[in-house]
């Protein structure tokens, strides 16, 4: 999609209803993704099982990415893209308030996952074009921090749904943003210009060795990166707090999230590479603080420690990226990058829920190593990017 051409106003405006999309689809998806972890505890899942669900619905959300960042390259068609990812995403997620047993959830959050990798290659895109005239840090900024309102806002909801009415409620009213986000879809595409036919070319998936240096990185980081899944599946199965804490906790965690990936963004920017030490020492801590810890105050502390490392992960492993490709094929290697990320974080979840039925420390050990070998990568990494100025953000 070529950017608007009638000024920074125009491409202003089509940020803010991106963002606003973005806002309600993360309302009615972050208010599901809180209560997961327990719902399916209630549908007797043990926790090799969540693990599986966890892993394996990053992996099929992030490996759709690789054929959808490839066809935006190819075709174009961004808002077509977005649209089919949309629709899959945000339909599915209040239909599991009518899953009566796991044959009927698994694959209705599968179904999520799908439609939120196929959107995000494409918005990706339309945000980098936008930015190029907004500037780049202006035009994620303001769609992240929208996002975050509804990450924050949607667990919220949900606890309080919970509380008084119970999981298959909550799941109903996510009904409500899934449709506010199409509808303000529909106008953010009213407003944007029509894309220039452009001929179809297979983008090349071969990229700068520093780029598969930095993907490895990121792939050893996510392993040892405890999916929210099993995390509140924990904190069910042993009672730690009542259900309704549960989805307050990752409302926190979202608030976090959004601060940090501000900060961090802003952080990347101006110190490159050095900043993603800051991710595996957090996760070096926040692991042992949710499966180790019994009282409430450091549970609380799990969950503020986990959403900062998320928001440093969201702020700072794909701004990354867009310093190691050239422009004309972001679309594949962002699809790329969140394959390969995809895949190793259905590793880390399986291992940690396989780990996790013998003892939730064998998953703090597995955790721990896994941070380490990245601290190990990213010092090479770094290195490598400072005798290399024009791979080096």
């Amino acid at each position: 999609m070529p950017g608007p051409q009638t000024g920074h106003p125009d491409l202003a405006r089509l940020v803010m209803r991106l963002g606003f999309v973005s806002l309600f689809a993360d309302l009615s998806y972050e208010g599901s993704h809180a209560i997961l972890g327990s719902f399916l505890a209630v549908l007797q899942a043990g926790p090799l099982l969540v693990g599986l669900v966890a892993g394996a619905g990053e992996l099929l959300g992030s490996g759709v990415r690789l054929v959808s960042g490839q066809l935006a390259d190819r075709t174009h068609r961004y808002w077509s893209i977005m649209a089919a990812g949309y629709v899959a995403n945000l339909l599915a997620v209040p239909a599991l308030a009518i899953a009566q047993n796991l044959a009927v959830a698994i694959p209705l959050i599968f179904a999520d996952r799908l439609g939120k990798g196929l959107r995000t290659p494409a918005r990706n895109v339309v945000l980098a074009q936008a930015g190029e005239r907004l500037g780049a840090g202006k035009a994620f900024g303001l769609h992240g921090a929208l996002d975050q309102i509804g990450g924050l806002l949607g667990p919220l909801i949900v606890a309080g749904i919970v509380a008084v009415r119970g999981y298959r409620a909550a799941f109903a009213f996510l009904l409500v943003p899934a449709a506010a986000a199409l509808v303000m879809f529909q106008r953010a595409h009213a407003m944007a210009p029509p894309a220039c036919a452009k001929p179809a070319t297979i983008p090349s998936m071969a990229f700068a060795p520093i780029f598969y240096g930095y993907m490895t990185f990121a792939a050893f980081t996510v392993m040892g990166f405890a999916h929210f899944i099993l995390f509140s599946y924990h904190l069910s199965i042993t009672h730690r707090v009542p259900p309704p804490w549960i989805p307050a906790l990752y409302a926190v965690a979202m608030a976090a999230d959004g601060l940090a990936a501000m900060a961090s963004g802003r952080l990347f920017h101006r110190a490159g590479l050095k900043v993603l030490y800051l991710l595996p020492l957090l996760l070096l801590l926040a692991d042992p603080l949710q499966f180790l810890s019994r009282s409430p105050m450091a549970i609380g502390a799990a969950a503020v420690v986990w959403g900062v490392a998320l928001g440093v992960q969201d702020g700072t492993l794909r701004a990354g990226l867009t310093h190691f490709v050239p422009a004309e094929r972001r679309g594949s290697a962002f699809g790329l990058f969140d394959a390969g990320f995809g895949f190793a974080w259905m590793i880390g979840s399986l291992a940690m829920g396989a780990l996790y039925r013998l003892s939730p420390r064998d998953v703090v050990i597995f955790g721990g190593a896994t941070e380490l070998i990245a601290l190990g990568l990213l010092t090479a990494l770094a290195r490598r990017a400072t005798s290399s100025p024009q791979a080096s953000p």
